[in-house]
């Protein structure tokens, strides 16, 4: 039988968060993107959430996006509750934010146990860090990181694939 999923898309600003579930989502997103109040590295950031819905196999999943800044973690909560998992992205060209990722991970992870991978995003440019790379900086099973590119559909559904593939212990058939 099938049901209707949710999955939470976190990680810091600049990730790649927005970006991958527009490459996933079969509607037009609802992004709740303001202007910066502060110095973050891009003019606009997401303030509430991204909202994006993708049919694989059959199933209907809906993609929410998290906000990257921490003074926006009790919006993490009311997101990731009732999640089947979580993505979490991180720029594998940005291994400063990489404490900050891991604040995040910790925090939902710690308030809301739940199946996740993590995804190095920016695998298309040449100075990044790799999946293997940023397994051993998280201290994580090398099969729970990988690497993407989050404007591009395929790279992105490869990287949920491997997600819902943890959640169901193993390869995605589509059925639930």
């Amino acid at each position: 039988m099938n049901r209707t999923l949710k999955l939470v898309v976190s990680g810091p600003v600049g990730a790649g968060k927005t970006t991958f579930i527009q490459s996933l989502s079969e509607i037009p997103v609802v992004e709740t993107d303001e202007w910066a109040s502060e110095a973050i590295g891009k003019e606009k950031t997401t303030v509430a959430m991204d909202y994006g819905l993708l049919t694989l196999d059959g199933v209907p999943i809906h993609l929410f996006g998290t906000p990257g800044q921490e003074r926006f973690d009790f919006i993490w909560d009311v997101l990731v509750e009732g999640a089947l998992g979580l993505v979490l992205l991180v720029a594998g060209d940005s291994p400063r934010d990489f404490p900050k990722a891991r604040y995040i991970l910790d925090y939902l992870t710690s308030r809301h146990p739940v199946p996740f991978v993590v995804g190095v995003t920016r695998q298309d440019l040449e100075r990044v860090w790799r999946p293997e790379e940023v397994a051993d900086f998280f201290g994580l099973p090398a099969h729970q990181v990988v690497g993407l590119n989050a404007t591009s559909p395929t790279s992105a559904t490869l990287a949920l694939i491997r997600m819902l593939e943890l959640v169901t212990g193993s390869r995605w058939q589509g059925v639930w």
